[in-house]
């Protein structure tokens, strides 16, 4: 993104139950993607890229963080998220959005996050974004990645920002 802006904030529940920011990761290239456990396609692919960039990384890794938000709070527990980022790579964080945080992150990032249904029915879904952020180690967005890249394309991005 070119110029970098400030990212906006960011608040969410860890499975530890404290809440925690964007901020804490300061220092840290973040990349950061809002979904959802259940999504059937998109999600668990772009988790699946971002195990495979972080392999690429290698050593790189350090001062690079993963960070999978929830945007289902009806159906997702900090528990579960945690569980659902861990299954691709032990080292990524699952945090999860009550609706108040939704909220905000709707107004702040300007992303259309719409559940649809009731969550109790098979036939309930969640319009989410499909790319990942990426916040610089000052807190800036600087980068927005298309579901469907490589990981090792993730890989470079991430290297060129550590």
């Amino acid at each position: 993104m070119d110029p970098p802006a400030a990212a906006p904030p960011l608040s969410a529940t860890r499975a530890d139950g404290a809440t925690t920011t964007l901020a804490d990761a300061k220092g840290e290239v973040v990349a950061l993607y809002f979904g959802y456990t259940h999504c059937p396609d998109v999600c668990p692919t772009t988790m699946a890229d971002w195990a495979r960039a972080k392999r690429a990384l290698g050593a790189d890794t350090v001062r690079v963080r993963f960070i999978f938000v929830s945007v289902d709070p009806g159906r997702d527990t900090p528990e579960i998220v945690q569980a659902y980022a861990r299954q691709f790579d032990a080292a990524f964080t699952g945090l999860v959005t009550t609706d108040a945080q939704l909220a905000l992150l709707r107004r702040d990032w300007g992303m259309p996050v719409y559940p649809e249904g009731d969550p109790r029915t098979r036939d309930y879904t969640v319009a989410h974004p499909a790319h990942t952020y990426v916040v610089d180690r000052e807190g800036r967005t600087r980068l927005m990645i298309p579901p469907g890249t490589r990981g090792e394309e993730i890989a470079q991005d991430l290297r060129r920002l550590r």
